[in-house]
This record gives structure tokens, sequence and C-alpha cells, in this order.
């Protein structure tokens, strides 16, 4: 089984720019995957693309991203363009595979759902 785990800044943001934030970080790592590893690709499609949205403050969303680069998986770390609702820069979402379940839980097991 594989999923991709997104890991969201626990600040405060509309729904939508949630949703926004969120999509680009599947979205970023679902390209480098592609580019990466098609072959994990495909069976994470076929399996019908199993995501997850966690929550974390900014140090712990460092400290998981950092894990997950050592552990070899793909991550995107998105920070906000700053043209709505956010400052320039601010981190607000952290994209993780897809993977291997059980490695995506290693490092993300013990965050809360958004």
């Amino acid at each position: 089984m594989y999923k991709m785990a997104i890991v969201t800044n626990d600040i405060p943001m509309s729904p939508g720019k949630l949703a926004a934030q969120v999509a680009h970080a599947a979205v970023e790592c679902t390209l480098k995957i592609q580019k990466k590893n098609p072959s994990l690709l495909k069976k994470w499609i076929d399996e019908g693309q199993k995501k997850v949205v966690l929550k974390a403050d900014i140090d712990e969303m460092e400290s998981i991203r950092k894990k997950a680069d050592s552990m070899g998986l793909c991550t995107s770390l998105i920070r906000d363009a700053g043209l709505t609702e956010l400052e320039p820069g601010t981190v607000t979402a952290l994209a993780i595979g897809p993977a291997e379940e059980e490695k995506i839980d290693k490092i993300t097991g013990q965050l809360p759902l958004k």
C-alpha cells in the first residue's frame, strides 16, 4: 500500500487557502516522483492515490522534512507567494511521498489529522 502525507502548518488560513496549499504540495511531489520513480507513481495511482492531511508546527515540519529526505523520500515544501492571506515566504504545507505507507507512517504517524 502506498500513500502521500501532506503536513500543514498550524496557522490560520481560510479553507480555500488551505486547500490550495495542500494541492500545490501534492501536485509538486507527484511531478517529482513521476521523473524519479514512475513505477512507484503508477502503483500509487492504481491504488487510488491515498492521501492524508496532517498538522504540525513549523519546527516539526522542518524536522519531518529532514527525516523524510534522509530516508530518500520525495518531499515538497510549499512557501506562500504572499498575494492574498499570508506573508510572502510563509511555509504552508509539506508533502511526503507517495511512498510505502509504512515509511510515511514512521515519519508522520504521531501527527494529528488536520
